[in-house]
């Protein structure tokens, strides 16, 4: 509805977590700002487009930061010379610290991977680490797309159910 304050809100309670999916598929912090600031400009565009579907608010931002973001790693993959840009790239490892503190949240979703059938497994980290669309996934493991899509789903609901016991 054009409520400046609730949109302050929402950018308060979710910029953290909209950034931080934009930055791990993008893995460049200015990219990852830059899409960041597009996921918002988009969000309050097409407020008025949003309906209550019975899913979490949270999900619609996730996926419309994913999208953007994966979107942006297409263009960059398309635009990319063939030379060798090492050079040029900045050292983005975390210090010490980060990594301490990650190393418990990468062996937990290492672990929950783990439980779940190879294949799915793999679907999932090349959609959602790698930026694979369905079509793709689907090509790769000889599958209908809407069985791809299946695949996906229930294979995010067994990782947070995983995650939150």
């Amino acid at each position: 509805m054009g409520e400046r304050a609730a949109f302050a809100d929402l950018y308060t309670h979710t910029s953290a977590k909209l950034f931080g999916i934009c930055l791990r598929v993008l893995n460049d912090r200015t990219e990852a700002e830059e899409v960041a600031q597009e996921v918002y400009v988009k969000i309050w565009r097409r407020a008025d487009r949003y309906r209550a579907n019975g899913l979490s608010p949270m999900t619609r931002l996730i996926t419309i930061a994913r999208n953007t973001a994966i979107d942006r790693l297409r263009r960059r993959r398309d635009a990319q010379p063939g030379l060798d840009m090492a050079e040029t790239l900045a050292d983005t490892a975390p210090g010490p610290e980060e990594q301490a503190m990650q190393s418990g949240e990468r062996a937990q979703m290492a672990a929950c991977l783990g439980e779940l059938n190879a294949n799915r497994a793999e679907a999932v980290r090349r959609a959602y680490l790698g930026g694979e669309s369905y079509a793709d996934l689907a090509a790769h493991f000889d599958v209908p797309l809407n069985t791809m899509r299946t695949w996906l789903r229930r294979s995010l609901l067994k990782l947070k159910e995983c995650l939150t016991r």
